[in-house]
């Protein structure tokens, strides 16, 4: 009987598991696959272009690869080969562009994903979603007036303890990101978030999409 046959997985089961495996094969090829310290199943990798997990299948050797971003995850590919796997996680950690990662790892297929990046998502899905929610609706006025400006309805946005936070990158939870709070109709607060010893700073109101953007894209303490 194959060794698969019985076993889909010694290498995993030898090494105690997938997230020792993983960094086992990495290690044995001189990679690197930001993986955290922690161990976890399914595996899991922050990336600045989304959360990987990896995970298996029970009953036959297949190594599942998937990509979430806020709201949404999708497949990108499988394989039996851990080497390959390896490789492809590194390559993506590494920043290689979506085109050379699928050229180079047959089992990739990104464009499911792609499609959705190119299309504003999740960005797009999460501004629809905060202003057809009617727990918000306290919130909506200050959604409607940052939505309104072409640069800061490409942020992605979110919702806590009645501020609206603004990021300018939806796929990784450290790109920069500034909170904005109206405490009463007119009167906007703004937080730096990030910034040592940043404080809320009441902004004028005519001064207060500019203030966004520069905290957003330019110097952070602008």
């Amino acid at each position: 009987m194959n060794v698969h046959e019985s076993d889909p997985y010694p290498d995993v089961n030898t090494a105690g598991g997938l997230d020792p495996a993983l960094r086992r094969e990495a290690e044995s090829r001189g990679l690197d696959l930001g993986m955290s310290p922690w161990a976890g199943d399914p595996v899991v990798i922050d990336t600045p272009r989304g959360y990987l997990t990896v995970d298996t299948t029970a009953g036959r050797r297949l190594f599942r690869l998937r990509v979430h971003i806020p709201e949404a995850g999708w497949g990108i590919g499988a394989t039996d080969d851990l080497g390959a796997l390896v490789e492809a996680l590194a390559a993506w950690w590494q920043g290689v562009p979506h085109g050379e990662l699928e050229a180079r790892f047959g089992f990739l297929d990104l464009g499911a994903f792609t499609r959705a990046r190119a299309a504003g998502e999740p960005t797009v899905s999460q501004w629809a979603d905060l202003l057809a929610t009617a727990y918000h609706r306290a919130e909506w006025p200050l959604l409607r007036r940052l939505h309104a400006d072409e640069v800061l309805r490409n942020t992605y946005p979110t919702i806590s303890h009645h501020a609206v936070r603004l990021r300018v990158d939806p796929m990784y939870h450290m790109s920069r990101q500034v909170l904005v709070h109206e405490p009463a109709e007119g009167r906007y607060k703004v937080l730096h978030v990030g910034v040592p010893g940043a404080e809320w700073t009441e902004v004028p109101s005519g001064a207060l999409t500019a203030r966004l953007r520069a905290a957003l894209y330019d110097h952070p303490s602008s």
